[in-house]
């Protein structure tokens, strides 16, 4: 165990690959500063972070925490009654309601239409010359496809683009901005159920709120008063999981499809393979979410009573951060971690998460990430990053990892 460690400070918005090597080899756990400035401890290591993310003793709900302890997110009720709070029975519940819209079968139905938006982004690029990658194509493809799948209407969806990266990466300058954020999407879920339940469509939210409505509930009642059915939801959470499927939808694959097409312009040699073979894609995906990830961190956890990890002792109620960024790097489990190549078998990593929290849209990431990816290398063959790639601006935030911008040419 090291001593207490202030994150941000030790390099980590900066260089979090490097930050992490030095706290893995140094000692598997550490005691840390957190992203809000209240102490945590930090897992590294490939075998401890596995463990730890199925093991039911460390508790994702915020009512098992000690008072100071790093929590996340400040939502207020309505929005925080979701999947990352929670855990059996009310997990198993919720997740089993909404699962079915996830499996890798039904999101397979999507390819055509996530192929017909790539083409369309492309499209408005034109043949040739110079843009930023992620405002004209990694951040509209995701959220045009999670959209159309809950059924959002088109003239907010650069609102909620607005407010996701407020949270993600509050700026120290505007500390009332993720606060406004919150209260613009409170309001805009508000609304967006009251117009779905009076003009239901075919999309998951009308789904959504027709299992909840039909469930013989008001719609007035809050979390937690019509948790008896095994097939209920409260209104809180059918907020909350609207909320979630919305914001966790767009903010990982933005990410994920940004680093992705960063790693291959840094190594041509395994972009000219992949051009080469295409079909080599699906396994691609696996090599790009493990080698540069969209989540540093696992979302806290909190020990139900003291436990051991890697012969550190936590106790019950302070807050666990699992590194799957340097779990991922980790050599004990991946030879020549910190090498990118897409010819490495990267089946096993944690970028998605493992256990009973295994991220549920899952599916629909890799096929996203794939799609973009494909659309790109037929339609841009003679894509180029534009300037130093030391010149590349990252998001400032311990939890997500994703460019602010990625400047091209074609």
């Amino acid at each position: 165990m090291s001593t207490d460690q202030d994150l941000v400070t030790d390099g980590l918005l900066t260089h979090p690959y490097a930050v992490y090597d030095r706290l893995r080899d140094t000692a598997p756990v550490h005691r840390v500063t957190g992203p809000d400035g209240s102490p945590a401890w930090l897992v590294t290591r490939y075998d401890d972070v596995r463990e730890a993310l199925a093991n039911p003793l460390l508790s994702l709900d915020k009512r098992h925490a000690l008072p100071g302890g790093y929590k996340g997110f400040a939502l207020p009720p309505a929005l925080d009654a979701n999947l990352l709070n929670m855990d059996p029975p009310d997990h198993t519940r919720i997740r089993r309601l909404v699962g079915r819209a996830f499996t890798t079968r039904r999101v397979e139905q999507l390819r055509a239409p996530i192929r017909r938006t790539a083409d369309h982004l492309l499209d408005a690029l034109g043949a040739h010359g110079g843009t930023d990658l992620i405002a004209a194509y990694a951040a509209p493809l995701p959220i045009t496809v999670i959209c159309d799948l809950l059924g959002v209407p088109d003239g907010h969806r650069r609102d909620f683009r607005a407010w996701t990266d407020v949270l993600v990466a509050p700026d120290p300058a505007r500390p009332q901005a993720a606060k406004e954020a919150v209260v613009a999407m409170l309001g805009f879920f508000t609304q967006l159920l009251a117009d779905k339940r009076k003009e239901p469509a075919d999309d998951l939210l009308s789904d959504l709120i027709a299992v909840r409505d039909e469930s013989g509930s008001t719609g007035n009642d809050r979390a937690g008063s019509d948790r008896a059915g095994s097939d209920r939801l409260s209104e809180d959470e059918l907020m909350s999981l609207a909320f979630l499927i919305l914001f966790a939808g767009y903010e990982n694959t933005v990410q994920l499809i940004g680093t992705a097409v960063l790693a291959l312009l840094q190594h041509p040699d395994q972009l000219v393979a992949l051009r080469a073979d295409p079909t080599r894609l699906p396994a691609a995906v696996e090599e790009f979410v493990r080698y540069d990830g969209p989540a540093l961190l696992a979302i806290r956890r909190f020990p139900l009573e003291d436990v051991t990890i890697s012969d550190v002792t936590v106790p019950a109620g302070e807050t666990v951060l699992l590194s799957l960024a340097a779990a991922n790097r980790d050599p004990r489990r991946f030879p020549d971690a910190d090498r990118f190549d897409l010819g490495r078998d990267a089946t096993g990593h944690l970028a998605l998460g493992h256990g009973i929290h295994y991220c549920l849209g899952a599916p629909l990431a890799r096929l996203e990430t794939e799609i973009a990816l494909a659309a790109l290398l037929e339609r841009l063959p003679d894509l180029r990053l534009d300037g130093d790639p030391g010149d590349l601006r990252w998001r400032p935030s311990l939890r997500a990892r994703g460019l602010l911008t990625l400047p091209v040419t074609y």
